[in-house]
């Protein structure tokens, strides 16, 4: 079954079907990659949107080889893949030999990183977020490259804005964001030194019902744990819809290599999402502090012009979240910290 608005299902009742829900392809995604040759290969396929990116690109090209590669710390994570029919390649990429010895795919998605717990290592933070893209912008420089970035590159902008453009110059609080701006450095640097077209694909809060702003505002308002609403407003995206946009920039790479905002259109306050929430749940929502005037937002109108609008909008993913959260079903523990103002994580 294809992915459309119409097709959507009211609930998720478990992880399975939230998998299956994340690993569905639209029409659009499947004529997107038809425009591409080769294989495609996803470099730090098992963090939290690797396993289902990958297994939505394998369901949306199902002659295609996906090949997912990581440390796979967590075996049941291969298991997974295979079950999908996605190769796996275990590999360290900090390892310059072991990138160069890794197939040379047509079509590369880059989203290794390293973002919560920064701060406890900078130097490490650097090196995965900078050195790495470095090493891997070198080993495939005929490749097309789909690096996923973060909009916390960008300073904060005003709330009664449209949120940052693509032309707005990074400057980030915190060197998690700045560390960031140096793997799209350095990813823009060997783009045009060897002429590899490629995206850099700039995505803030997507989510699914395991985590998420969403996810993590639901559990407060039904735990009564209180919401500083200092940083009030947020965009986000449905995880598949991100993961699906994130493919379809493999038919729609730049030389040299360039930025591309990927989120929700929509610029949504905090204080609303909460009571939203406390109206499902029958409880009041404890909101504290009081809104800055600023945010880390982002203007999607370029991905809206190039993809349309996310098939998932706001109210299904509000109703999906208060669901699945009021059943107690799984989480997996990672805070977006959304609401963290000087970029330390």
């Amino acid at each position: 079954m294809l992915l459309t608005r119409h097709t959507l299902p009211k609930t998720i009742p478990d992880v399975a079907a939230l998998d299956e829900l994340l690993c569905r392809p639209t029409q659009a995604l499947i004529d997107d990659l038809e425009k591409v040759e080769g294989d495609i290969m996803i470099l730090g396929v098992a963090g939290k949107m690797g396993p289902t990116l990958a297994g939505l690109a394998k369901a949306a090209a199902p002659d295609r080889r996906v090949i997912g590669v990581a440390r796979f710390s967590d075996p049941s994570v291969k298991d997974w893949l295979h079950a999908r029919g996605v190769e796996t390649i275990n590999c360290d990429l900090m390892d310059e030999r072991a990138i160069q010895a890794l197939p040379k795919a047509a079509n590369i998605v880059f989203m290794a990183g390293r973002k919560f717990g920064a701060e406890g290592d900078l130097s490490l933070t650097w090196a995965m977020n900078a050195h790495v893209p470095a090493l891997v912008a070198q080993a495939f420089p005929s490749s097309r490259i789909v690096a996923f970035s973060t909009g916390c590159i960008y300073p904060f902008v005003p709330v009664d804005g449209k949120g940052s453009t693509e032309e707005m110059a990074p400057n980030p609080p915190g060197e998690y964001a700045q560390s960031c701006v140096g793997r799209e450095r350095m990813f823009e640097y060997f783009s045009r030194k060897f002429g590899t077209p490629g995206r850099l694909f700039r995505l803030n809060y997507a989510i699914d019902m395991r985590y998420g702003v969403l996810h993590d505002i639901a559990t407060k308002v039904l735990n009564g744990s209180p919401i500083d609403v200092s940083l009030g407003h947020v965009n986000f995206i449905w995880q598949g819809d991100a993961s699906a946009q994130a493919l379809r920039c493999l038919a729609h790479c730049t030389t040299p290599t360039s930025p591309l905002n990927v989120s929700g259109h929509e610029i949504l306050a905090v204080r609303d999402l909460a009571q939203k929430f406390g109206a499902r749940f029958g409880r009041a929502p404890v909101l504290t502090g009081k809104e800055e005037p600023t945010a880390w937002l982002t203007d999607t109108s370029k991905a809206v012009e190039l993809f349309g609008l996310p098939v998932v909008d706001t109210e299904q993913l509000i109703a999906w979240t208060a669901d699945w959260v009021s059943r107690a079903m799984p989480s997996l523990g990672k805070p977006t910290k959304y609401e963290v103002r000087d970029g330390r994580y």
